[in-house]
């Protein structure tokens, strides 16, 4: 026992991904107290229900965005882990059990703790490593929660929420609006509602719903900052 625990926290490395990975089993086991589970969704949802398109989450879609400005490289970053194709949290735990397995072999095959304090430096080529990682353990992930038609919250829940445009719009051009509902991040399809340009990361809120559940109409959602 006094070997594993040593293993776990020592050299420093062990010590910091054991405890991050120890508050996310911490949360599942308060999560599963409170009668929660793990979020599967309803399991006869449509997988393309209610104007969410799977593939517009993944962010590789056709859509004519007339943008003016790329999406940002954080966006881009969360879409290669297939964040919003599942719950948040579910990919956070798996990035740090991940990380957490690299570290402590790595700390076994280099013996880092001939490094003191200096092996913390390995956790950047390991959470680098592990995030590369991530894209294709994620997958069958992705597949799991869609087949459970797992897509967040129920479309009509959308009207009158914000969030923020990942492409800009103007006219009948379609785009991409990020929305974030508790842990998880939605991508909906969006029209202006009335055709007005709206650009890239501007926060709108959702008005309507077309009849063909394909997409939603949008406005800028005025505040005091940008009255």
């Amino acid at each position: 026992m006094t070997e594993v625990l040593n293993i776990l926290f020592n050299p420093l490395p062990n010590a910091i991904m054991t405890v991050l990975t120890a508050v996310s089993l911490l949360y599942w086991l308060f999560t599963m107290m409170m009668g929660d589970g793990f979020d599967f969704g309803t399991a006869d949802v449509n997988v393309e229900f209610e104007g969410v398109d799977i593939q517009d989450i993944d962010g590789d879609t056709d859509v004519d965005t007339d943008s003016d400005a790329e999406p940002s490289f954080f966006s881009k970053a969360m879409d290669y882990i297939n964040i919003g194709k599942a719950p948040l949290m579910v990919i956070v735990t798996l990035f740090k059990f991940i990380g957490w397995l690299l570290t402590i072999t790595a700390s076994l095959l280099f013996h880092l703790g001939n490094y003191g304090w200096k092996s913390v430096w390995i956790l950047i080529p390991v959470l680098l490593f592990t995030y590369l990682l991530m894209h294709y353990v994620t997958i069958p992930v992705v597949k799991l929660y869609k087949q459970v038609g797992y897509l967040g919250e129920e479309a009509h829940e959308f009207l009158g929420r914000t969030g923020k445009m990942r492409s800009s719009i103007q006219g009948d051009s379609l785009g991409s609006l990020e929305v974030k509902i508790q842990n998880d991040i939605i991508r909906l399809n969006v029209k202006s509602i009335n055709g007005e340009p709206i650009r890239y990361d501007e926060e709108v809120i959702i008005m309507e719903e077309t009849t063909d559940k394909k997409y939603y109409l949008v406005k800028k959602n005025i505040t005091l900052d940008n009255f």
